[in-house]
């Protein structure tokens, strides 16, 4: 069965899957990263059911990329597969959220700490590009978008530190994380807030201030988890109970 192009896929229903084109590697693995894109960006909200069916007639392709990807992402914890029963989005898990966000936090804290002595006058220039381009993002009301630029430059960051690994393993941990707070950025109060929090974190590491950096971020890491927790609260069918 060949691929379907983006067209073909917004004549069909509902699209909630990126096409493969916008994704390199073997076909495998784009599957899996549209899925895995979908599933963190809640277009498969947490307990709905996932059919390989309706995924292999989006995508255009056969079944057999569809169950290796299902396979990836339920060994990542975002996909329980029930014998007899079928495949289902992962719910959250504040336990979950919260190991996920220490980790990251012991992480950041110590990169931005160590990066505010050692950051050029280049890389204080793409931070504040980074920021403009949030602050355009926050005016437009693009939401993913922010996501995306939110991301970029939380990796900036840690890039800087120049050890290889770090923004992988920061990264794994975070997964979960990355996922609940999809459900914080749709508030245009938290989306403000955010740029702001970045502000003053960028402000502290041009200043070359290593005390301020790590308080500024610290402060911004811990007020996902607060807002998730009132997330929680009022929609608690998205989360496990376990």
């Amino acid at each position: 069965m060949s691929e379907t192009t983006a067209t073909d896929m917004e004549t069909s229903g509902t699209v909630r899957l990126t096409p493969l084109s916008e994704y390199e590697g073997s076909l495998s693995s784009r599957v899996y990263m549209s899925l895995k894109d979908a599933i963190l960006t809640l277009a498969y909200e947490p307990g709905e059911v996932l059919r390989k069916a309706e995924i292999c007639e989006q995508l255009g392709i056969s079944r057999s990329p569809v169950s290796e990807a299902v396979a990836r992402l339920a060994a990542e914890g975002l996909l329980r597969v029930m014998p007899q029963s079928g495949t289902y989005v992962a719910q959250l898990s504040m336990d979950e959220v919260r190991e996920g966000a220490f980790i990251r936090e012991a992480f950041e804290l110590a990169a931005v700490e160590y990066v505010a002595r050692i950051i050029t006058d280049e890389q204080i220039t793409l931070l504040r590009r980074n920021l403009k381009v949030q602050q355009g993002l926050v005016e437009d009301q693009d939401i993913q978008g922010f996501y995306k630029a939110d991301t970029a430059l939380h990796n900036l960051i840690m890039g800087f530190t120049n050890f290889k690994r770090l923004a992988s393993i920061a990264e794994t941990s975070w997964l979960h994380v990355n996922r609940a707070r999809q459900l914080v950025l749709p508030n245009p109060r938290r989306v403000s807030d955010t740029l702001d929090e970045h502000t003053t974190i960028v402000d502290a590491l041009a200043a070359r201030d290593p005390n301020a950096a790590r308080a500024a971020t610290e402060f911004h890491l811990g007020q996902l988890v607060r807002h998730l927790e009132a997330v929680e609260r009022d929609r608690p069918e998205l989360f496990s109970r376990s």
